[in-house]
């Protein structure tokens, strides 16, 4: 069941899963070098979508929220899907 554990400092709770999750960024290996600090928004367009969070065949290292790659909108596999998220 969701929810069970303690919710990050964003007040997020259980983002840690076992599949990256599709985010709605397009992908930009060089876009943080120069976004703005708080909230961005990422490039206006791109050829990939960001994935976000690790996987079940990924080391723990990458299984964090901040963790990011790109991923091909047409793509799919056993190891990307997305979470299904309301506001209370």
């Amino acid at each position: 069941p969701v929810g069970q554990k303690a919710g990050n400092g964003f007040g997020l709770h259980d983002m840690s899963g076992n599949v990256w999750e599709w985010v709605k960024d397009w992908y930009s290996s060089i876009y943080y070098a120069s976004s703005p600090e708080n909230d961005p928004q990422g490039p206006i367009s791109g050829s990939y979508r960001v994935v976000r969070g690790g996987g079940w065949n990924n080391f723990s290292d990458v299984c964090r929220a901040s963790a990011r790659a790109d991923g091909s909108p047409g793509g799919a596999g056993s190891y990307i899907g997305f979470r299904a998220a309301r506001t209370p």
